[in-house]
């Protein structure tokens, strides 16, 4: 028998505390009419001081393995896609996996940013498919508001960025099964890495991997070439989702709903245009909830449900642009 994966649930958190742009004017010399034209963006989620990554990432986790109708010993890996771990190593996904009570589970971290859940949805496909697991955990969990330069100098930056978490539980299935994944499709793009990044710290930077001065250069705070980022992101988010079509020998028209990466609307309008994709297709949470990166996907794929838009038996794609440069799509039936 051939093995498949099937996406069997989905989970989701975003801290209680809501930031406006209006809010963001109130620090930073912006307005809620900038923000809006150039990104979509109405407002975002920032967690408060005690509150890690990893906390998110078990609330989305325990809604899931709820939905899924599992009990969490079932499941056998924990992928964690995050650029905002709660500490350098070890990974954040044992610290997960130790809230879960889950000894001995496996666990890795990617370190992907915005394509994070696309390449973790990769992994766990495969490792189901070869049949080394059935049940596998990926969660997908950012913090950004604790590490923005929240000031006029670091706005371009800054107004785009909110904190969540989605987590999903993917089982094995038969191939023939009509819900399971397609395919994924993962590039990447090292000569723009610098780009998209955080210069510090770390162990480029000279003799040690933190020193006063990347703080005094504030090399420790997220740097971005936004015009060439958007216009990669929207070249690149087209070409991955056609290869997937192709791959899986599909028409557009036979995609009933488009799960895109949040990381300006702009973009993804951009990217509707260029495919013909008709608006009514695209499902986006970004107004509401920001730049989630590797959340970004598993949180439009429950707000999707709950919207009663995404429903049993769709064909869906998603597509993620980000730092890397990396991008990714999947094809997949709900």
């Amino acid at each position: 028998m051939n093995f498949a994966s099937e996406i069997v649930s989905v989970g989701m958190c975003v801290p209680p505390g809501v930031v406006t742009n209006n809010d963001l004017s109130k620090f930073m010399e912006t307005t809620d009419e900038w923000i809006t034209q150039r990104s979509g963006i109405k407002e975002r989620r920032w967690v408060t001081p005690e509150v890690t990554t990893s906390d998110l990432a078990l609330k989305a986790t325990e809604e899931a393995i709820e939905k899924a109708g599992i009990k969490k010993e079932e499941i056998e890996l924990i992928i964690f896609a995050t650029l905002s771990p709660d500490h350098d190593f070890p990974g954040t996904g044992v610290f997960l996996q130790e809230k879960l009570g889950l000894a001995g589970c496996a666990s890795l971290d990617i370190r992907q940013a915005c394509s994070g859940f696309l390449y973790g949805l990769s992994i766990a496909d495969q490792f189901i498919k070869t049949g080394m697991y059935k049940t596998v955990l990926l969660v997908g969990a950012e913090i950004h508001s604790k590490g923005m330069d929240k000031t006029t100098r670091g706005r371009d930056v800054a107004v785009l960025f909110g904190d969540g978490a989605g987590a999903v539980i993917l089982k094995r299935t038969d191939e023939k099964n009509a819900s399971r994944i397609l395919s994924t499709h993962l590039h990447a793009e090292g000569a723009h890495a610098k780009e998209l990044w955080l210069p510090a710290p770390g162990m480029a930077m000279g003799a040690e991997r933190m020193a006063a001065f990347m703080i005094e250069e504030n090399l420790h705070y997220p740097k971005m070439n936004g015009k060439k980022v958007f216009a990669h992101a929207i070249r690149r988010m087209a070409e991955v989702i056609h290869e997937g079509l192709v791959k899986n020998n599909m028409k557009l028209e036979e995609i009933d709903l488009f799960l895109f990466h949040q990381a300006n609307l702009r973009i993804n309008e951009m990217v509707a245009q260029e495919l013909k994709i008709p608006a009514e297709k695209v499902f986006n949470t970004i107004q509401k909830y920001g730049n989630t990166t590797a959340a970004t996907i598993p949180i439009g794929m429950y707000e999707a449900q709950k919207a009663g838009v995404l429903k049993k038996g769709m064909t869906v794609a998603s597509a993620a642009f980000g730092s890397g440069f990396t991008w990714a799509s999947s094809i997949y039936k709900w």
